[in-house]
């Protein structure tokens, strides 16, 4: 009886030694998102499908976050193999930036393409008066959640144009839902968004009261630098605007970490490419993902497995 439990308990023994073996040989991709709601996630699922089609082996999963500054931190510590983060993040948790949510360089992110653009939206009501960047001085402004994404996109743009928060009548540190509504209650003079052209919030408060979208000087631009680009607002985006309005935005990026292998850092970048359609079928935004602006802005050192790609595309 005693020899039997021994042979069983060696047999067990020997498969729980060999099980990892089998896990290894899959290729597990976790793509780190944002919250369900926004453009990040459904993206996440696009790419998701794509890669469990077609990398052999490939085993997938799609994870809501925070989005940028977690993904980021995420990928550092090897909790995820793929993440959508904005520019600015990126390059913010590349030289560990504490104040940004990077409490040291996060030396390990590598790169493997520039996606679609975040426009930065300032739009005030158009009782507050304001017409400019510098009119906001004195004014209230909501900049988005404390340190979130959006936040840091309005804390660069101040500092770029010689502001900062101090110059404000009152900051606000909102979501664009409850901003929007603080201003149709007279209760705030403007909100910054970065988000998609012809983000429902904007669109929801140009239907109630007359807006104001409020430019961004090209010489902000300039001094803001990559990842930063300079954008357009087109006309009739949103009830009452009658003019483009120029402004910045800031390219998201699609991010990875140097123990992901080559070839599954290069599968990633070509099917990304070779499958925008059904991406864009996931979402719109995908419609603004060109390989010729791939490499645009990239903050951070590619991926060996992107360029190899990059070169064989013929962009580097």
């Amino acid at each position: 009886m005693l020899n039997i439990k021994g042979k069983l308990a060696a047999i067990a023994a020997a498969a729980t030694l060999t099980a990892p073996a089998t896990v290894q040989a899959e290729e597990f991709i976790n793509i780190l998102t944002g919250g369900t709601s926004g453009v990040y996630y459904p993206l996440g699922v696009g790419l998701s499908k794509i890669y469990a089609d077609n990398i052999d082996g490939a085993r997938t999963q799609v994870q809501s976050t925070k989005a940028s500054v977690e993904n980021l931190n995420l990928l550092q510590q090897g909790k995820g193999e793929l993440a959508l983060a904005l520019g600015d993040s990126v390059k913010l948790a590349w030289e560990g930036d504490a104040e940004a949510g990077f409490k040291e360089p996060l030396a390990k992110l590598r790169g493997i393409a520039a996606v679609y653009p975040n426009y930065i939206q300032i739009v005030a009501s158009k009782d507050s008066g304001i017409t400019d960047l510098a009119g906001l001085a004195g004014k209230s402004l909501s900049v988005g959640a404390a340190k979130s994404g959006t936040e840091l996109n309005a804390r660069a743009i101040f500092a770029a144009a010689g502001m900062s928060y101090d110059d404000l009548g009152k900051t606000e540190y909102l979501p664009f839902a409850e901003s929007v509504e603080l201003i149709k209650n007279r209760q705030l003079d403007a909100t910054l968004q970065s988000a998609g052209l012809g983000v429902a919030s904007i669109k929801d408060l140009s239907t109630s009261v007359d807006i104001q979208m409020v430019a961004v000087p090209e010489e902000v631009v300039t001094t803001l630098g990559a990842p930063y680009i300079a954008a357009t607002i087109p006309a009739g985006t949103y009830q009452g605007q009658e003019a483009d309005v120029p402004t910045v935005a800031v390219v998201n990026f699609l991010v990875t970490h140097e123990d992901v292998s080559e070839e599954t850092a290069y599968q990633m970048t070509k099917l990304l490419f070779e499958n925008l359609g059904e991406l864009e079928a996931a979402h719109a935004a995908a419609a603004q993902i060109k390989l010729e602006n791939a490499l645009n802005g990239m903050p951070i050192p590619l991926h060996p497995g992107a360029e190899r790609f990059y070169k064989e595309a013929g962009l580097m």
